[in-house]
C-alpha cells in the first residue's frame, strides 16, 4: 500500500493534543527574562528603598504581561462537559469524553478527550483551533476540519461559529474580539507611557496615564461582556448541555483594569493633596534631601588644607 500525503490511507492515525500557544509562551518569557534581569541588579539598591522598588517594578511587569498575554489566551470565555455522544457522521458508534469550549479574542479552541482516551482502536485526544483574525478564514478552516473527516462533537460546536449560522455568534464574538484587541493594545501603549512619566518629575501625568490604561481595559471587558450576555444558542451534546461562562482572561483583565485604577486615583489624589509625600515615595532618593530642606540648616562644607595651602599675606609697608 502506498503512501498518501505521508500516511497510509484507510487506517486510524493517532491525535496528539495541540501543545502551548507559543506566542503565549514568548509573551510570559519575555516578561520573566525582564523580571529576572532586574532582580539580579536588585542586591545593589540599599536602604528600604529596595523593597519599594521590587514591588513597585514587579507589579508594573505582571500589569504589562497580563495586558499582552490575554490577546492569545483562549480563556475568555470557556466551557466544560462529559456526555455519551456520537464519534464520527454516518456511524452508530458512540463515545464518553469531555468535552471543552475555549473562546479568545481571534478564535475558538474546541478539545475533545475521551474517557478513557482509548477507545474504538483510536486515541481520542483532539484540540483543534478555528480562529477568525483579519487574514484568517474561519469558513475555509472549517471546510478543511470537514475534509479531514473530525469528531462529530468538534464539527457541531465549530459550525455553531461560523458566518453562516443561525446562531450569529461568529459576527457577535468576532466584532468583539476585533475591539477589545484594539483597545487592550492602546491601553498597553498607555502603560509604557506611565512608567515614563512616573520616572520623571510628573507624577499627575503618569496617574492619568494609568487611568487611561484602566478605562481601556475595562472598555475591552465591557465590549467582551456586551457580546457575551446576549442568549446563545444551546450546545447539545449528546445526553448533556454545554453551558459556557467567564474564563480566566476575562476575570484576569477586569481585576487588572480595577488595580490600575486605584493606583493611578491614588497617585493623582496625592499629587494635590500631598504632593511632597508624592514625590518622596516615588523617588526614595529625595527622602534625603527633602529632611535637609525641612531641618532649616545649610549645608557648610570645609576644607582643613584651606589654611594651609592659602595665598599669602603680600601686604608691603614702606617706612621713609
Amino acid at each position: 500500500m502506498t503512501l498518501w500525503n505521508g500516511v497510509l490511507p484507510f487506517y486510524p492515525q493517532p491525535r496528539h493534543a495541540a501543545g502551548f500557544s507559543v506566542p503565549l509562551l514568548i509573551v510570559i518569557l519575555v516578561f520573566l527574562v525582564l523580571a529576572a534581569s532586574f532582580l539580579l541588579i536588585l542586591p545593589g539598591i540599599r536602604g528600604h528603598s529596595r523593597w519599594f522598588w521590587l514591588v513597585r517594578v514587579l507589579l508594573s511587569l505582571f500589569i504589562g504581561a497580563e495586558i499582552v498575554a490575554v490577546h492569545f489566551s483562549g480563556e475568555w470565555f470557556v466551557g466544560r462537559v462529559w456526555t455519551n455522544t456520537s464519534y464520527k457522521a454516518f456511524s452508530v458508534a458512540r463515545v464518553q469524553a469531555h468535552v471543552g469550549l475555549h473562546v479568545g479574542l481571534v478564535g475558538i479552541n474546541i478539545t475533545l478527550t475521551g474517557t478513557p482516551v482509548q477507545q474504538l482502536n483510536e486515541t481520542i485526544d483532539y484540540n483543534e483551533q478555528f480562529t477568525w483574525r483579519l487574514d484568517e478564514d474561519y469558513t475555509k478552516e472549517y471546510v478543511h476540519a470537514l475534509e479531514r473527516g473530525l469528531p462529530d462533537p468538534v464539527l457541531y460546536l465549530a459550525e455553531k461559529f461560523t458566518p453562516s449560522s443561525p446562531c450569529g455568534l461568529y459576527h457577535q464574538y468576532h466584532l468583539a474580539g476585533h475591539y477589545a484587541t484594539a483597545t487592550l493594545w492602546v491601553a498597553f501603549c498607555f502603560w509604557i507611557l506611565s512608567n515614563v512619566l512616573l520616572s520623571m518629575p510628573a507624577p499627575l501625568y503618569g496617574g492619568v496615564a494609568l487611568l487611561t490604561t484602566s478605562a481601556f481595559m475595562l472598555f475591552a471587558i465591557f465590549a467582551f461582556a456586551s457580546v457575551s450576555s446576549v442568549g446563545l444558542c444551546p450546545f447539545r451534546l449528546g445526553s448533556s448541555t454545554l453551558t459556557p461562562h467567564y474564563g480566566a482572561a476575562f476575570w484576569v483583565t477586569l481585576a487588572t483594569g480595577i488595580l490600575c485604577l486605584l493606583l493611578g486615583g491614588a497617585v493623582v489624589i496625592l499629587h494635590y493633596a500631598e504632593p511632597n509625600a508624592l514625590r518622596i515615595f516615588l523617588d526614595q532618593s529625595v527622602r534625603d534631601c527633602s529632611s535637609q530642606e525641612e531641618g532649616g540648616s545649610s549645608l557648610v562644607l570645609s576644607n582643613p588644607l584651606r589654611k594651609q595651602f592659602a595665598a599669602p599675606d603680600l601686604n608691603i609697608t614702606t617706612n621713609l
